[in-house]
């Protein structure tokens, strides 16, 4: 009985850590999100930034996007925005690019 009880403690435990993990991709992944909305806006005037910076973020790495994020702190400096860049050309990105097309006009 004691050994059950331990395990839920531990259940409870592993559960309240992946919760907080999910919290801190979800804060990460949002503020990557609002570096790369910018970055695109910027450089690209016009076009609607969303389904592009959708498709950046989803071809990036964890790692990446905590360096992405850090930008929402001290701007995009030339080495983040040729980070945005370099994932923006990988395949997988250009692929979701190619098929939001039609969304990219505002």
């Amino acid at each position: 009985m004691r050994a059950l009880g331990i395990l839920a403690v531990c259940a409870t435990a592993l559960s309240a850590c992946a919760t907080a993990n999910d919290m801190a991709d979800d804060l990460a992944r949002g503020r990557a999100k609002a570096v790369v909305n910018t970055y695109v806006e910027s450089r690209y005037p016009g076009l609607n930034a969303a389904p592009i910076t959708d498709c950046i973020i989803d071809a990036a790495d964890a790692r990446e996007i905590l360096q992405i994020a850090s930008g929402a702190v001290t701007g995009v400096d030339a080495a983040l925005a040729e980070q945005i860049g370099q994932i923006a050309r990988r395949p997988e990105a250009l692929q979701c690019i190619a098929q939001n097309s039609l969304t990219l006009i505002g």
